[in-house]
């Protein structure tokens, strides 16, 4: 995933798809928990939008959360976890406020906290969000250029465990773009994460995008270590050039693999990515549906199963 200019994934925009969506989910899937849903204050999705426009690609869907939410819902997603992350210190407290008022409206959502890492008080940032409501942490290392084995790392490890909450990091190295902070290649590789799981059994981590475009160590770390989850958000599309490209869903470990969008910081259709794994090549119907929703409810621990239509025996 990485441009001929060296400069990575996103050096250059990318054009938006008008390809066409569907008011329901595609045939053949009837349970879906999406995994990668962004939440934020207008103010701050309006920012969002403006560095996607000049440095990724168009987004497609510019709702507010509440509005993006009901979108989703509206359309048969079962359940939501909305994600967001602090840009800078000083602000997760009032961005998990913001989230756990959002996600309180819909039974059919769980929002994740945040934290900046190495911020004063960061365990109790965390707390604070785990008490209004919120269901675990998300972190992005391209944006918040923390180190995973750092110091300032151990308390938010530790707080997630202490209190039974997963951990979703973006340490996958793309895409990768110089208009971030910093090199996320400085932070990011899949040895780092090994460390990380292998030395705390008891967290529950997610990597979005498959780990990308580390593909081949990933599906090694979920073979070794049952700590560890991917989502599949963005890497199933057919619309970012990876090289090397992703193997097929059939062969990566089946129960660690979980449905996740990146919407609305999309620039294709909200339904694209389902529609591709309803017509996975190699999939059994049990092992599309783990993916599409009951490996989501077993990672975030969802207390309510029975709305989303999942059966515990099947869990």
């Amino acid at each position: 995933m990485v441009s001929e200019e060296g400069q990575g994934l996103l050096a250059f925009p990318f054009e938006g798809l008008n390809d066409e969506e569907g008011e329901s989910l595609p045939e053949g899937i009837d349970v879906v928990v999406d995994a990668h849903v962004h939440i934020f204050p207008d103010r701050i999705f309006d920012s969002i939008r403006k560095w996607f426009d000049q440095h990724a690609w168009p987004i497609r869907y510019r709702f507010s959360a509440a509005s993006l939410l009901e979108f989703l819902l509206s359309r048969g997603v079962s359940h939501i976890i909305a994600l967001h992350y602090a840009h800078k210190p000083g602000i997760a407290r009032e961005l998990n406020a913001f989230v756990a008022e959002v996600c309180g409206r819909f039974d059919r959502v769980t929002g994740m906290a945040t934290v900046y890492p190495g911020e004063p008080n960061a365990g109790k940032i965390l707390r604070e969000g785990f008490e209004a409501g919120l269901g675990g942490v998300k972190l992005h290392s391209h944006v918040q250029c923390f180190s995973m084995n750092s110091p300032e790392m151990e308390e938010v490890y530790q707080t997630c465990i202490a209190h039974d909450k997963p951990l979703i990091m973006h340490v996958g190295r793309e895409p990768k773009s110089p208009a971030y902070p910093c090199d996320p290649y400085r932070f990011c590789n899949a040895g780092d994460l090994e460390r990380v799981v292998r030395d705390h059994p008891d967290l529950r981590v997610c990597v979005p995008h498959l780990g990308a475009d580390e593909f081949s160590a990933y599906q090694r770390l979920i073979r070794t270590y049952d700590n560890l989850w991917l989502d599949t958000a963005m890497v199933l599309t057919d619309y970012l050039p990876q090289n090397p490209p992703p193997p097929p869903l059939s062969e990566w470990r089946i129960d660690r693999i979980m449905y996740g969008t990146d919407f609305p910081q999309i620039p294709y259709a909200w339904d694209r990515e389902l529609k591709i794994l309803a017509a996975a090549p190699g999939l059994t119907p049990e092992e599309s549906a783990r993916i599409a929703g009951r490996n989501a409810v077993e990672f975030f621990r969802l207390k309510t199963p029975e709305k989303i239509k999942i059966p515990i025996s099947n869990i």
